[in-house]
């Protein structure tokens, strides 16, 4: 998989304000994502399970600064974690957590 795709996939969504997550490709970009917006950064890359275990108290403290961040805290809690987990995850993890241009499709430009 192209990582950058999970990335667009998720902005997109966000921009949008429609959809849910596909799968965890997509999870670890948004969660990674949330964690670097919230100030908080996960010591280790975690099983999909223990990520989400992870994120869930940000879904109810941290404080969305706009209607895009608040859909992406509406993405990951309403997410069915699945038990799927491939190295490519960790880098899209890393990626959120590394996050520069915020909302913008393609980065690059």
């Amino acid at each position: 998989m192209e990582t950058i795709l999970a990335r667009q996939s998720v902005v997109i969504k966000c921009n949008l304000g429609a959809s849910i997550l596909m799968g965890n490709y997509e999870f670890y970009y948004a969660g990674g994502l949330l964690c670097a917006l919230a100030g908080k950064n996960p010591q280790q890359v975690l099983q999909p399970g223990a990520f989400y275990a992870y994120l869930q108290p940000l879904f109810d403290t941290y404080e969305p600064k706009n209607e895009k961040e608040a859909y992406l805290v509406k993405l990951l809690r309403e997410y069915k974690v699945g038990e799927e987990y491939q190295e490519q995850m960790a880098q899209l993890m890393q990626m959120g957590l590394q996050e520069k241009h915020i909302w913008v499709k393609h980065p690059d430009i």
